[in-house]
């Protein structure tokens, strides 16, 4: 990362000393110079703070060089911070909606602080989310991941380690290609990509080279407003389910013999 640089580039780009920059930040003027010496990284509000007071987006912020220009190849296994809207308190973090006509505004300024905030954001009140993490609920679109119907939201933790990604389960990934997609994740086992699989045996699995996905988001649950479409997939495919086991049962059942 290159925040402690940058932070140093910036405030004597700005002419300020570092007891005016904290006095511009609201904070104390030592704690500026453990940022510029490595010493300690600040909270996500307080980066969101310097990143606005710089006008320079948190990617680019942390991940370039921004005297010289040079970028990092984060790759997901290190540091990645991203914006995160709280209430009026600044305390509480809320969820960002990102709905199916956003996705697009999405992959180009997901590091954007003012765009994330004028997404409709909300706090989630389900016990089985701990309220130490960072939410964000994706509008699906598509049938690749039946039964979970097109247009539901799907409530989604953030990954900073991609290594935390545990084996087939699903996962929402921003990638430079696609977009948002969600998917079951197979990592490769070389690490360079992720092997993407839908639930429907209709869709086929493909690739995601690692240096093309921005952002890893893990499944928790999701909601659905369509109840007449979810509910008549499931009679379906029930239905056909014990179609398929009465066809096994009647080829397997052996005829009576009569008796001698």
């Amino acid at each position: 990362m290159y925040l402690k640089e940058n932070l140093r580039y910036l405030r004597k780009r700005e002419g300020l000393t570092q007891a005016a920059l904290a006095s511009r930040l609201g904070l104390n003027r030592p704690v500026i110079g453990a940022y510029e010496e490595g010493r300690a990284e600040p909270r996500l509000q307080t980066l969101q703070h310097m990143s606005q007071f710089f006008s320079v987006g948190i990617d680019d912020f942390l991940n370039r060089d921004l005297a010289s220009g040079a970028a990092v190849d984060m790759k997901g296994s290190g540091l990645r911070v991203l914006p995160i809207v709280t209430d009026a308190s600044g305390e509480q973090e809320r969820a960002v909606l990102v709905p199916v006509k956003a996705a697009a505004g999405y992959l180009s300024a997901y590091g954007d602080m003012d765009y994330i905030g004028s997404l409709p954001s909300f706090s989630l009140p389900f016990p089985e989310l701990p309220a130490d993490r960072t939410y964000r609920v994706f509008q699906i679109e598509g049938e690749s991941m039946l039964p979970i119907p097109p247009r539901a939201y799907v409530v989604c933790e953030y990954l900073q380690d991609w290594n935390a990604i545990r084996y087939n389960e699903c996962h929402v990934l921003l990638t430079q290609n696609d977009g948002v997609v969600f998917k079951r994740i197979r990592p490769r086992e070389d690490g360079s990509a992720f092997v993407l699989h839908s639930d429907n045996p209709d869709y086929n699995s493909y690739e995601v080279e690692m240096q093309e996905v921005l952002e890893v988001w893990k499944a928790r649950g999701f909601c659905s407003f369509d109840l007449d479409g979810f509910s008549g997939f499931s009679a379906g495919h029930t239905r056909d389910i014990i179609n398929r086991l009465d066809r096994i049962e009647s080829a397997l059942k052996v005829p009576d013999t009569p008796d001698h």
